[in-house]
C-alpha cells in the first residue's frame, strides 16, 4: 500500500458545477482498453514539477492512489486532462511553472461563471515523434479547505472528499476507481493502494 500521510482541514462545498452532467455509462466491450504512453508520461512530467505546489483531484488522483505500476486502463481513470487545486498563496508560483513549461491559458464556457475556485484552464500541444500533435490540459481551481493526504510526495484530494467532487467539479462518475471507491468506503475498507482501483470490474 502506498505510504500516505493525512491534513485535516475545514471544507465548504464547490460553488463552481462546473460538471453538470454525469459520466456516460461505458462500453463494457472497450474494457481493457489502455491509455497512450505518452500521454501518461507527459502528465507525470508536468505533475512532477507542480508537486510541491498543487492538490491533485480527478483522474490523477486514482492513479496514484491505486497500485504503483498498474496498468493504465482507460476505464480506470479519466486521464483527459489533469485536475489541480492550489492553494492561493501558492498560485502564482504554480502559474509562473505553468508559463515556464510552456502552457498557456485557454478560454472555457465556466470562465464567466460566479465561484470561490477561480477556475482557469491552460493548456499546450506537445508534437509526436509520428508527427502527430498531443494537447495536454491542466483544469486549475483555487482553494484553501480541502482534506487532503500524501502518497510517495504527491499531495491528493483525500478519497472520501473526492468522490463528493463527481456531483460538480468532475464528470467521469462511473470510472472503476470511483466506483470501487465508493464500495469500499461503504465497506469501511481504505481504498488508497486497494487493487480494484486499478481492476477491470467483473461483469454480471
Amino acid at each position: 500500500m502506498a505510504d500516505q500521510k493525512n491534513c485535516t482541514v475545514n471544507y465548504k462545498p464547490s460553488t463552481l458545477n462546473k460538471k453538470q452532467k454525469m459520466g456516460a455509462p461505458h462500453n463494457i466491450k472497450r474494457y481493457g482498453e489502455v491509455w497512450p504512453e505518452f500521454r501518461i508520461l507527459h502528465g507525470l512530467e508536468i505533475l512532477n514539477k507542480l508537486k510541491h505546489k498543487v492538490i491533485i483531484s480527478g483522474g490523477w488522483a486514482w492513479h496514484f492512489m491505486s497500485e504503483t505500476g498498474h496498468p493504465e486502463y482507460k476505464h480506470a481513470h479519466d486521464h483527459k486532462d489533469i485536475d489541480v487545486f492550489v492553494i492561493k498563496e501558492n498560485t502564482a508560483e504554480a502559474v509562473m511553472i505553468l508559463q515556464q513549461e510552456g502552457f498557456q491559458k485557454v478560454w472555457t464556457r465556466y470562465d464567466h461563471l460566479q465561484s470561490e475556485e477561480n477556475f482557469r484552464r491552460y493548456e499546450k500541444t506537445m508534437e509526436l515523434e509520428n508527427g502527430k500533435s498531443h494537447r495536454i490540459t491542466i483544469d486549475f481551481f483555487e482553494r484553501n479547505d480541502l482534506e487532503t493526504i500524501e502518497i510517495n510526495g504527491f499531495t491528493v484530494v483525500k478519497p472520501e472528499l473526492l468522490l463528493t467532487f463527481y456531483r460538480n467539479i468532475h464528470s467521469s462518475d462511473k470510472c472503476w476507481a470511483v466506483m470501487a471507491a465508493k464500495d469500499l468506503l461503504n465497506k469501511g475498507i481504505d481504498p488508497v493502494g486497494h487493487p480494484k482501483l486499478s481492476e477491470i470490474p467483473k461483469i454480471k
